[in-house]
């Protein structure tokens, strides 16, 4: 409570100090990665792939469909966490589906959802809380796993979100994203959420947005590998840029270590947010800033994004990004 108090506090003094903005930030698309509509299918629908996967390290074999299911699906690494509570490895039929299909075993989750490993348990039961009460949405309205989390929030019991609030919050948070400074990318299409890119060897400029990708992109989006990362590529110099915000606030925020600690690894109940996703860190900020996130946590916050650009969003997040997390100090979940 002390520290919320403190949060209040400082968040109070930075309204004050900096005003409230004309404008939000632009909607930072890159993050959101919105895929096109599907194409009209053009003669006969393919026949479903129905061969046996492998991956290097593992000893079992899954097919696509295993691979995907919402109710059980695939966990290639069974030593690589505890034992799942049930919600975690199957979920709850008919209304919520396995945590681990989305969030991965291992509590690393993908580009176009969250890493969830090590997070406070206290902030991941008033997360669910927000989504089941209805104040954290999305300010992208086609982001649709934000409005799957909505239904399976409100469909677990108070002792199902414990369970996977202390399961997930048992795992430290580990490196997962790699920060690659670049002029140009390549095309990227997005697939379910996700940048991967197109066939050929096409480049763009990066202009001012993070490009975030696996770092292979089969063993990510067709077999979901744990163990499988990212690469995100960010605008040369955003890394500097995001410092300075990071860590004195360039006038228009705070420093982010008052809260989330000086590594910013999370203090008390507030997470960690160093080596987690760009995508996801940027997503949230906007999403505060314009009010379609809102809630305990949200409400603080909203004042420490409220002055930030989308240039800002890019820099910040790339910053943050490239530090390379470490367990917390205080121990705390």
């Amino acid at each position: 409570m002390r520290q919320l108090a403190l949060v209040t506090i400082i968040t109070a003094a930075l309204v004050a100090r900096t005003g409230v903005p004309r404008a939000a930030a632009d909607m930072p698309d890159w993050a959101y990665a919105i895929p096109q509509p599907p194409p009209a299918p053009a003669g006969a629908a393919a026949a479903p792939d129905t061969s046996t996967k492998t991956l290097p390290g593992s000893t079992l074999s899954f097919t696509r469909q295993q691979i995907s299911d919402g109710f059980g699906p695939a966990d290639w690494f069974p030593g690589d966490h505890p034992a799942m509570p049930d919600v975690v490895a199957h979920g709850k039929r008919p209304d919520v589906r396995a945590c681990g299909l989305c969030h991965y075993p291992n509590g690393k989750g993908r580009q176009e959802n969250a890493g969830v490993a090590g997070l406070p348990v206290s902030y991941f039961i008033q997360t669910m809380n927000d989504f089941k009460n209805g104040v954290r949405k999305s300010a992208e309205s086609r982001k649709t796993n934000t409005n799957l989390m909505i239904a399976y929030a409100k469909a677990m019991t108070p002792e199902e979100i414990k369970q996977a609030a202390d399961y997930f919050g048992a795992m430290p948070w580990t490196p997962w994203v790699r920060v690659v400074e670049t002029d140009t990318v390549p095309k990227m299409v997005s697939r379910g959420g996700i940048w991967v890119p197109v066939d050929g060897s096409q480049k763009e400029p990066i202009g001012t947005r993070i490009v975030e990708t696996p770092e292979d992109p089969e063993r990510t989006e067709i077999l979901r590998d744990p163990r499988s990362g990212f690469i995100a590529y960010a605008p040369v110099g955003s890394v500097k840029k995001g410092e300075a915000l990071v860590r004195g606030g360039g006038g228009r925020t705070v420093d982010c270590a008052t809260c989330h600690g000086t590594d910013l690894k999370g203090l008390g109940p507030v997470p960690g947010i160093a080596g987690r996703s760009p995508s996801y860190l940027a997503r949230q900020m906007y999403d505060m800033q314009v009010g379609a996130r809102r809630g305990e946590w949200a409400d603080l916050m909203k004042p420490v994004v409220a002055r930030l650009t989308n240039d800002d969003l890019v820099s910040i997040v790339a910053y943050v990004s490239s530090l390379m997390p470490a367990p917390r100090v205080d121990g705390k979940k």
